[in-house]
């Protein structure tokens, strides 16, 4: 019995342990090796040879002889607009998981990190209508094109943007406006006109920037390049031009107008040329052929034509002013600088063309050279009072066929002004001009004064002579009218005796005379008493004499009326 109750004893012990390890170590057992899963989350297990992975939710007992480790990720939850990059790194492929969604990795997947973001979430490309994205296929080549409106547009697994930034905007074209686009695959060019929205395709890129179609009308024109052919042709059809896929605009060319008085040489493609003048109506105005060209006459300009850069495209047929100075010698070797003028003009462009290619150069050098001769043959007194019968001489005299071999005609020729080379003789001429201007001044002024002089003198004979004229006037008019008035007094007397004869027959002549006499006296004698008359008589009119007798005293201005 005691050996029974030893054993039962025993055996309750050793229950009591097992009992007692049980209750410690299975609940160390489900702490590690029970994993409780949620339904947003995911448990890889890593295995000695294997990985497994369990979504949620559910609660999974890990076998701790066969488990190496494990993890509990939360998987990645996308948004309408994310996506991400999956990449199994046993096999190495890659695939796109695009929300919105739970993103579930199977064994060996891992999420890969956005290096610009530094975020496993991507976000997703929306497309508006003029919106547009091209990815390139980087294990194919292939070029995948995708054109608004769209949402949620994402590459694949093995794709990038073709172009930077993603996606872009398509490229508006107005109604004048065209763009010219080439495919990089095939080589072929096309031409779009507006008004459009372009998309280009997968390997298609824009030429350039998008330009304005030429608007031809009377007074512009296009010269084009056929690519394919090489021939070149203008196109002068009134319209909006727009150039095929072949065609290259060179030149939008200008309507040429010419003035009455203007002309132009054009030259053509065998290098011969054409005179176009305004004067004629049917060269004022043209275009320029292709492969013609404008040809521009260089001139030499300043006063010594030092500089040829005149640049001339329409030539002045007008008759114009041109200056010059150069430098000669006197026959007593005074260097004299001169300055003068031509009045010319061109009268024959072909034969200016012929025969020289700066006509106003040789215009100058010519006259410098005759300047030079004659000049040479006088004194520097005798030039200075003879310079413009010398440049006449330079103009008048030359007999050469200088000026008309080269179509051009000298109208005149005139030096405005000169000096000496010499400071010091210049010096010297500067005196002389002086007293010359001075002699001259005091002329003049001795000029004035004699001309006043004479217009007084002038003054006075006219005023003398409008004076007797006056008088001879006066007096034709009181002859005139003396005579008048004797014609009447005759005629007075002449009636009176005629009517007197007639009454007394008998009367003598004589006393009807003196009868006469009688009556004019007593109109006399009625005109005198008259008032505010004053009547004056002579001596002999009172038969009055005046005696002076020395030894008589005077008393007084009456005694000697009295004495008389």
């Amino acid at each position: 019995m005691r050996d029974l109750s030893l054993i039962v004893t025993d055996t309750q012990a050793t229950a009591g342990i097992l009992a007692g390890f049980f209750f410690i170590v299975i609940p160390i057992f489900l702490v590690c090796y029970m994993k409780v899963v949620s339904a947003d989350e995911q448990i890889f297990i890593d295995g000695y040879t294997s990985q497994t992975v369990k979504n949620g939710p559910q609660v999974v007992f890990l076998n701790p002889l066969t488990t190496r480790k494990h993890k509990v990720k939360k998987a990645l939850s996308l948004g309408p607009m994310q996506y991400c990059l999956v990449k199994n790194i046993l096999t190495g492929n890659k695939r796109i998981e695009t929300g919105p969604k739970l993103v579930l990795l199977n064994p060996y997947d891992k999420v890969e990190v956005n290096n610009d973001t530094n975020d496993e979430k991507r976000e997703a490309l929306s497309l508006k209508a003029n919106e547009y994205v091209r990815f390139l296929d980087c294990s194919t080549g292939k070029v995948r094109v995708i054109c608004g409106e769209k949402g949620c547009v994402v590459p694949g697994p093995h794709e990038q943007f073709v172009d930077y930034g993603g996606k872009i905007q398509a490229l508006d074209l107005k109604i004048y406006e065209y763009i010219k686009i080439q495919d990089k695959k095939t080589g072929a060019v096309r031409t779009e006109k507006g008004e459009k929205l372009v998309f280009l395709g997968p390997f298609e890129e824009f030429l350039g920037a998008k330009k304005t179609a030429i608007e031809v009308d009377e007074e512009t024109a296009v010269l084009v390049r056929n690519k394919r052919t090489g021939q070149q042709h203008l196109v002068t059809e009134k319209k909006l031009f727009f150039p095929s896929h072949d065609e290259e605009i060179l030149e939008v060319r200008k309507l040429n107008k010419l003035a009455v008085h203007e002309a132009c040489i054009v030259r053509d493609k065998k290098g011969k040329d054409h005179f176009y003048f305004g004067k004629n109506e049917d060269q004022q105005s043209f275009f320029l052929q292709p492969h013609a060209e404008i040809v521009h006459l260089l001139w030499s300009r300043g006063r010594r034509r030092e500089r040829r850069d005149l640049k001339i495209s329409k030539l002045d047929l007008r008759p114009m002013y041109m200056s010059f100075e150069f430098n000669c010698r006197t026959n007593d070797n005074v260097e004299l600088i001169l300055e003068g003028s031509f009045f010319w003009e061109v009268v024959d462009l072909r034969s200016m063309v012929k025969f020289t290619n700066d006509t106003t150069r040789d215009i100058c050098n010519h006259t410098r050279s005759r300047f030079i001769e004659m000049v040479s043959k006088v004194t520097l007194q005798e030039f200075m009072t003879k310079f413009n019968d010398i440049a006449k001489e330079v103009h008048e005299e030359d007999t050469s066929n200088f000026y008309s071999q080269r179509g051009v005609k000298i109208h005149s020729l005139e030096v405005t002004g000169y000096r000496c080379a010499s400071a010091s003789t210049a010096s010297i001429l500067e005196q002389i001009i002086q007293e010359t201007t001075n002699r001259m001044n005091k002329l003049q002024q001795q000029e004035s004064e004699n001309e006043v002089q004479l217009q007084e003198i002038r003054g006075d004979i006219d005023k003398e002579k409008a004076r007797a004229e006056l008088i001879e006037i006066q007096t034709q008019n009181s002859n005139a009218k003396s005579k008048m008035e004797g014609l009447a007094e005759a005629e007075k007397v002449k009636s009176f005796l005629d009517q007197l004869s007639q009454d007394c027959p008998e009367m003598e002549l004589k006393t009807r005379i003196e009868i006469w006499k009688t009556l004019r006296k007593e109109d006399a004698l009625r005109a005198v008493t008259g008032e505010n008359t004053t009547l004056f008589y002579t001596p002999n009119d009172v038969n009055l004499s005046i005696e002076n007798h020395d030894h008589i005293q005077k008393k007084s201005w009456a005694d000697d009326t009295m004495s008389s």
